[in-house]
């Protein structure tokens, strides 16, 4: 049975999930869709910031004391123009994948998220499957300008 551990702040992790554990399972786990190691610490720390806007936290996925999935969620210190909260990454390590890990993980960060959430995913990732089955829409084609 999965288990499903809420982690607030560097001071809950734990032996079975500690940040360097999470950093590289994330990093393993998000295949082509993910970002370098740095990225995903800096998504950490915006998590664990206690300033004024940002915030969130991260879900681990635990089958035998063993991880297996993962979710990071912050806050966009908007409200109502922009959802409240970002689901910044998911990951489901790849041998586990087809048995339902990804949704509890989604739906509990739903669940734990106070406000709307939204999240970016690649037109060919095959999660993106998952996020429209569990309610999902497609508001808008994301734009960017990269300088």
């Amino acid at each position: 049975m999965l288990t499903i551990k809420r982690i607030n702040n560097e001071n809950e992790f734990d032996e079975n999930v500690d940040r360097e554990k999470l950093v590289d399972f994330l990093f393993k786990h998000l295949d082509q869709f993910g970002d370098p190691k740095e990225q995903i610490n800096k998504c950490i720390d915006y998590a664990f910031s206690k300033s004024e806007g940002k915030g969130g936290f991260l879900l681990a996925g635990l089958l035998d004391d063993e991880l297996v999935g993962a979710v990071i969620m912050n806050k966009t210190g908007m409200i109502g123009y922009i959802p409240e909260n970002i689901l910044v990454y998911v990951a489901v390590d790849a041998s586990k994948r087809g048995q339902g890990i990804g949704k509890q993980l989604v739906e509990k960060a739903i669940e734990e998220s106070k406000g709307n959430v939204k999240l970016h995913v690649e037109y060919d990732n095959p999660a993106k499957r998952l996020y429209e089955r569990i309610g999902f829409t497609n508001k808008y084609a994301e734009m960017r300008y990269i300088k």
